[in-house]
This record gives structure tokens, C-alpha cells and sequence, in this order.
């Protein structure tokens, strides 16, 4: 009999991320209690140094915190060995970074395959699956370009169809929209929320962008390393008035 999934697709106990640099102790995370339900779409915000890519990097299981504990479906990430890990990065989820982190010497189609190879997926099957994901976003027509031969916003849109290679539980975005011009971020916050609906992942987004308030089910801000309050969906369209008329939330 399979296991019943809960509920809760991540949570966070007391979590903590401290850097030694030259033994000066920098604490990027105080103590991080958070919990993300399935299917839901949220968004990580605070001013810059306030530790959201820190936690990104804690809930992809891209980093070890110092202490505390990260659960994937009730998993404790760190009692996981390489090829746990390894399983849950290529399965579990998606990454999709601020600086696209794609292969440059690869076409748009090789690059949302690379993934599906490395989980064994022959390749006629991942090419028929990658232009599915490229028709998805867009870029159906674009597959055989390389990165530097498309717009940043192409990037991205690749660099999403990448993260969807292998049908993930969990989409985690690190700035998305960050490179991009206000109409094309406006169009990959679109397209994120129409995966979140459409696939049913679980969204995740640390970001600067106060558009994301319009299309979250809740926003967790962050400050010095610490969750300062967690807004839920009635709340936010007050919240995103403020912002419109010149006022911080």
C-alpha cells in the first residue's frame, strides 16, 4: 500500500544557517519555523541580506543549515544520503534561478532534456516530452537556439520548462523575474501561476517583486534571518494597495 501523502509538502523546524568568513560570524538564518501546504503558491519577501536566498537554498536541499530541520513530504533532508539527495533534486523539484543557469553551448531543447536524460528518460521520449514543455511556455519555435541567440525573458521561459522536466512536486524560483523588463517579469509571473494551477505544484518564489503579492496564497517576509509575519491571501490585496500608493507592508 502506498503512503498517504500529507498535507504539508515541506516544513521547517528552527532552522539556522550561520557563515564563518575569516572567523566572523555572519547568521543568515534565526531559527526558521515555516510550513508550505501542496499546491500552494507562495512567496518569500524582504529587503536584500534579509536571508531569502539563504532559505531557498536550505528548503531545495542545495544547503545544509547549520541546525534546525528541513522536511520534504515528511522527509528529514539531512538523514538522506548522496543518492537520496540526488533522487529528490532531479524528482522532487524544479529550480529555476535568476540567472537562468543554462548550458550555453546547448540548444533551448537540449537544455529542459539534460535533466530527463539523467533520470533515465531515453531520448526520443525526452525530446517528445521537451517540446511538449517548450509548446508550454512558448517557445516551441525557438528549440535549436542557443541561450545568447534569446531574450532574457526566452531564458527564463527555457529555464522553466527545464525545471518541469521531470513532473516535480515542488517549483522553487530564486528571483525569477529579477533580469527581466516590467512586461516580460509580468509574463513569467503569469505563466508561474498558470503551472501552480495547471500541474498542481507547489510554487515557491523568493523574490523582490511586490506583483507576486497579487497572485500568492500567502507571503512570508523575511527579515535579518527571521520570519517578521506571514500575510495570507485576504490580506494581501490590502497590502498590495499599500505598496501602489508608495507605502512599505
Amino acid at each position: 500500500m502506498s503512503r498517504k501523502l500529507s498535507k504539508i509538502i515541506i516544513r521547517t523546524q528552527g532552522v539556522c544557517r550561520d557563515y564563518n568568513r575569516n572567523g566572523v560570524i555572519t547568521k543568515a538564518l534565526r531559527g526558521i519555523d515555516l510550513e508550505v501546504v501542496r499546491r500552494e503558491f507562495v512567496s518569500i519577501m524582504g529587503p536584500s541580506g534579509s536571508g531569502k536566498s539563504t532559505l531557498f537554498n536550505a528548503i531545495g536541499a542545495l544547503d545544509t543549515p547549520t541546525s534546525g530541520t528541513v522536511f520534504i513530504d515528511e522527509v528529514d533532508v539531512a538523514q538522506l544520503n548522496a543518492d537520496e539527495l540526488a533522487y529528490i533534486r532531479c524528482k522532487k523539484i524544479g529550480y529555476i534561478f535568476q540567472s537562468y543557469n543554462l548550458v550555453t553551448v546547448q540548444t533551448c531543447l537540449e537544455n529542459v532534456t539534460t535533466p530527463m536524460i539523467f533520470a533515465g528518460l531515453i531520448d526520443d521520449q525526452a525530446r517528445k516530452r521537451g517540446m511538449q514543455l517548450l509548446d508550454m511556455v512558448g517557445l516551441k519555435d525557438r528549440w535549436d537556439h542557443r541561450p545568447l541567440e534569446m531574450s532574457g525573458g526566452q531564458q527564463q521561459r527555457t529555464a522553466i520548462a527545464r525545471a518541469l522536466a521531470n513532473d516535480p512536486s515542488i517549483l522553487l524560483c530564486d528571483e525569477p523575474t529579477a533580469n527581466l523588463d516590467l512586461k516580460t517579469g509580468q509574463e513569467i509571473n503569469d505563466l508561474l501561476v498558470r503551472l501552480n494551477k495547471e500541474s498542481g505544484a507547489t510554487v515557491i518564489c523568493s523574490t523582490h517583486d511586490h506583483r507576486m503579492l497579487d497572485v500568492s496564497d500567502r507571503v512570508v517576509w523575511i527579515r535579518d534571518g527571521q520570519v517578521e509575519r506571514i500575510s495570507r491571501r485576504e490580506d494581501l490585496n490590502i497590502e498590495l494597495a499599500a505598496v501602489e500608493v508608495g507605502h512599505t507592508p
